[in-house]
């Protein structure tokens, strides 16, 4: 199998951090290239609770409940993909991006990497499922329906807007007003997440072999 990529993306609540564990496994089991698995949250939690301007600054938005600036989402995760990518290795990127400054950044980042067909996999729950799981996981930052409800307005105004601009990307204008070039190929797939996590997994395998 020759290296692959994934985006996972997907409401709060729907999965993606399991079912890109679970692929990995797979990948790990059915290929001898290693797997590179980029989930910038724990690093952007590292950052946050460090000490500094930027961080103090970030601190606060993360109080008040608000989505971090786009260029500091990129810095983190764009720092783990310099120091961490490589040529051979199946990338998987998971809650990345949340934005469309972000994914058009993503998208030149994956050129430059000169990855191909890349897929989006959709896990696809709707707002009243989310909502459900958020509430019956019982974390400290899904006890609030408020909060809950803002991440979920987060996903229809800024990820939405994300996907349909990753299934359209199929052409670029050249620099200095040239015509079209073809860029990356984003295989779009639907995934439905309201299914129990083996039968999400099987979905997923089936559509990407």
């Amino acid at each position: 199998m020759s290296p692959q990529t994934f985006i996972l993306i997907g409401r709060s609540g729907c999965g993606k951090g399991t079912q890109a564990e679970l692929l990995i496994e797979y990948l790990k089991k059915n290929s001898p290239n290693p797997v590179f698995y980029l989930e910038s949250g724990q690093k952007f939690r590292e950052f946050i609770s460090s000490s500094g301007y930027t961080a103090s600054l970030s601190n606060e938005i993360m109080k008040t409940g608000e989505l971090q600036p786009p260029f500091l989402a990129i810095h983190i995760w764009s720092h783990l993909m310099i120091e961490q990518m490589d040529e051979q290795k199946h990338l998987i990127i998971d809650g990345t991006p949340r934005k469309l400054e972000e994914a058009m950044v993503l998208d030149g980042a994956l050129q430059f990497y000169k990855r191909k067909n890349v897929y989006i996999l959709h896990v696809n729950v709707s707002r009243k499922w989310s909502i459900d799981r958020l509430i019956g996981r019982g974390r400290a930052d899904d006890k609030s329906i408020d909060e809950i409800n803002k991440r979920l307005d987060w996903f229809d105004t800024d990820v939405i807007p994300v996907i349909d601009y990753l299934r359209g990307q199929t052409l670029a204008p050249k620099p200095n007003g040239g015509g079209p070039v073809p860029t990356l190929h984003y295989k779009y797939i639907d995934i439905n997440g309201e299914q129990t996590i083996p039968e999400v997994h099987e979905e997923i395998i089936k559509k990407i072999l």
